[in-house]
């Protein structure tokens, strides 16, 4: 028992993987493919893509937004939770990076799972809410740029269904969230985001310490 998350050591998190990681192969060799990329801090950590496979699966999700695909890893993830006709909806800005991914998600199957569209999330979403998409969607992660967050939620709250859950990622911004003398771009868009998260009555809210932070919203 304890009264507080415990600190995860080094030693903890090598334990915790090797007790409880199902990691298939395809998903580790573009995560290893992803740690050699100049960005490579921006791909999610092995246990939280399983730990979103596992919400995938619990809530029974046919179909699911991405905003903010990198080189696909956790849209890998997300598309081998889903059933045989479930749907991906992979947003981002980069045509390079996402290409990355296909290759892995043509080996794993699901590539077909996986509608990719490349161009500024918030105009592709107000696209799907005018097409009458509106509580059509089961699951959402969110993981882009930190300013364009509370755009990117509000919009994806309106394509969940009721029950649907949003992941929000990079919560702790490494810590950064916590030291009110860090005045960059991002820990401050993080931290007023946070404020905002906690006091909207249209979600009931978790924030789970895994990775960099993760925040579970779902829709009232």
């Amino acid at each position: 028992m304890s009264t507080r998350t415990i600190e995860v050591t080094d030693k903890l998190y090598s334990y915790m993987l090797d007790v409880s990681l199902r990691e298939p192969d395809v998903m580790a060799e573009l995560r290893k493919l992803t740690a050699r990329h100049p960005m490579s801090m921006m791909q999610i950590s092995p246990e939280q893509a399983q730990f979103m496979q596992m919400l995938v699966r619990m809530l029974g999700a046919k179909r699911c937004i991405e905003v903010g695909t990198f080189t696909g890893y956790s849209a890998l993830a997300v598309a081998l939770a889903l059933p045989k006709k479930g749907k991906l909806v992979a947003l981002d800005i980069s045509d390079e990076y996402t290409q990355i991914g296909v290759p892995f998600w043509e080996k794993a199957g699901v590539a077909k799972k996986i509608d990719l569209r490349i161009g500024p999330a918030k105009k592709t979403l107000n696209k799907m809410i005018k097409k009458g998409e509106q509580g059509r969607y089961d699951f959402a992660f969110i993981d882009a740029d930190k300013p364009g967050y509370p755009d990117y939620f509000d919009r994806c709250l309106k394509l969940l269904r009721t029950g649907g859950v949003i992941a929000v990622d990079n919560i702790f911004m490494n810590g950064d969230v916590a030291d009110g003398r860090k005045k960059g771009e991002n820990p401050v868009a993080m931290r007023a985001f946070n404020e905002m998260l906690k006091n909207d009555k249209r979600v009931d809210l978790s924030l789970v310490p895994i990775g960099d932070g993760l925040t579970l919203a779902m829709k009232k």
